[in-house]
């Protein structure tokens, strides 16, 4: 991008990953739009400015894209209804992406998810053109499958779909750090320690975020050297190997419960990120250090 202080568009400003997104483009001196549904909660920081309204108000999504540079999107009410989580992603987020196209931004980011990937036992690695699950995978899977298709058809926007697995950081709302803890403390614990458990911390993916956003990555006419201009260009953002012994051993263990561990097949191969490093990512948090902030946090808690 020309501007050496882009003006991006972030919804969800509010959240886990969308704070960790307004912090990591204020570090890239750009200017953020901080799109929220309730005044006062987006992000106190330098750069930041609150916009209230709903991102699938077409006038709203017109008014907030104006003379933007990128839009990014964090958005999706994963655990809510089937109807709700298509309504926000698959019908409201594209018009968000309608408006930015019309408005002349240069590149829309999309947090979408590596849980749209086929990851049953047997599968091996999996990279960004890897099988897809099918319709009635689940409403989360289906919704975000959805989603994705439908940004991919907003013709002449160059959009970045970003595909993180787990995503650990330190939070009220973290489904990893604190949501699904809570679930393991009630008793839900069985799964083969062996399956693959594949990461990402928050503050990593904020970093590949706002470095599409900001324009560090430039496009280019291959998807393994940058985002595909006027396309949709997935990619898969993940920490090092892991397994569900890795996460739920920590958890358990912090908790003072037991793990229940089983013997079923299951995935053991990995998520390629071969197309983001080929981008200049790398991740910095470790899993020894995202463990020892999730353990902190269910220790602290307790």
């Amino acid at each position: 991008m020309a501007s050496s202080s882009p003006v991006v568009v972030l919804t969800g400003a509010n959240g886990l990953v969308g704070t960790a997104v307004c912090r990591a483009l204020v570090e890239r001196s750009a200017q953020v739009r901080a799109v929220v549904r309730r005044a006062g909660s987006a992000p106190a920081l330098d750069g930041v400015t609150e916009h209230v309204g709903d991102f699938a108000d077409e006038s709203f999504a017109r008014a907030v894209t104006q003379g933007a540079d990128a839009v990014v999107t964090t958005v999706h009410p994963m655990g809510s209804s089937r109807e709700v989580q298509h309504r926000v992603g698959a019908e409201g987020t594209p018009v968000l992406a309608r408006a930015a196209r019309d408005a002349g931004v240069a590149r829309l980011v999309h947090v979408s998810t590596a849980g749209v990937y086929d990851r049953s036992a047997g599968v091996g690695d999996v990279a960004e053109d890897g099988a897809l699950l099918p319709e009635g995978s689940g409403d989360y899977e289906d919704t975000k499958n959805a989603t994705d298709t439908a940004l991919a058809q907003v013709g002449g926007l160059t959009t970045v779909l970003v595909r993180p697995p787990a995503i650990l950081g330190a939070g009220d709302t973290s489904v990893w750090n604190t949501l699904r803890p809570r679930e393991v403390r009630d008793g839900n614990r069985p799964v083969n320690p062996a399956k693959t458990w594949p990461w990402v911390h928050v503050d990593d993916l904020a970093a590949l975020i706002a470095d599409v956003a900001t324009g560090a990555v430039t496009t280019a006419d291959d998807p393994e050297r940058g985002p595909v201009a006027g396309r949709a260009t997935p990619v898969i953002v993940a920490g090092e190997p892991a397994t569900w012994r890795d996460y739920l051993g920590t958890v358990t263990d912090a908790l003072g419960v037991s793990p229940e561990w089983t013997d079923e097949p299951v995935w053991t191969g990995r998520l390629r990120t071969d197309r983001a490093r080929r981008w200049g990512w790398e991740p910095r948090v470790s899993l020894a250090r995202a463990l020892a902030e999730l353990r902190q946090g269910l220790t602290t808690r307790a």
